[in-house]
């Protein structure tokens, strides 16, 4: 899940993308209004974070932006403790929900799931499944029949995409573009490292070596045979 926060005090936006990025969120930041719209129009993100008080645009202003151009991501605001008039004004704008600073970390992430679970069919299993290999989001939990599997964050992401996308065929570069941020892309033979990783990991709890399969010159996607 990619998560672009916008928030113009650098020190508490490093915290919050550390702590998000703890919790297998894949983090872009932006320091104004108008580079968080900017980021917002070219990237696919999945929420936003976005403190009301900005530079160049305003929170309020980008959140109304995002809404009349159609934007659906789920948006959750950051308001001071005294600014009832601002958490009122997002809702009234497109905010799905607000958190009230000094941010509560642990109120945070349960927000942050709450709207990403609303995007999710009534009917739907929260856990992503491929034959007996299953990816349970809500508790990060990975495992292979009754095999527990642990996995590194990147290798986390990388198998959520996977199991997200099933028979996609994903390039290198998009996996890049799904699980690592704007600050840090790594060169494209690092994913390949990390897919021989998260094989070696597959094959040590009992999966088949060929869960991923390669495509050759196109990228990864799960093998049909072990559906």
């Amino acid at each position: 899940m990619r998560i672009l926060l916008v928030e113009d005090d650098v020190r508490l936006a490093e915290t919050l993308a550390e702590a998000l990025t703890d919790h297998r969120y894949v983090v872009d930041i932006a320091t104004d209004g108008a580079s968080g719209w900017y980021q917002a129009k070219a990237l696919d993100y999945d929420l936003m974070v976005l403190d009301v008080m900005l530079p160049e645009l305003s929170g309020i202003d980008l959140c109304h932006r995002l809404r009349s151009h159609g934007y659906k991501l789920p948006i959750l605001m950051l308001t001071a403790c005294d600014t009832l008039n601002d958490e009122v004004t997002g809702l009234d704008v497109g905010a799905d929900d607000y958190v009230v600073k000094p941010v509560d970390l642990q109120k945070l992430f349960a927000r942050i799931r709450a709207l990403l679970r609303r995007g999710t069919p009534a009917n739907a299993s929260p856990v992503l499944k491929w034959g007996d290999l299953h990816l349970d989001p809500s508790t990060y939990e990975v495992g292979y029949g009754q095999m527990p599997i642990h996995l590194t964050p990147k290798e986390y992401a990388l198998l959520e995409l996977l199991l997200r996308n099933g028979r996609r065929v994903l390039s290198r570069s998009v996996i890049i573009e799904h699980i690592w941020s704007l600050e840090s892309p790594p060169e494209e033979h690092t994913v390949k490292v990390h897919i021989r990783g998260l094989r070696q990991k597959l094959k040590a709890a009992g999966a088949s070596e060929d869960t991923i399969e390669t495509v050759h010159s196109m990228g990864y996607r799960l093998n049909q045979a072990n559906n």
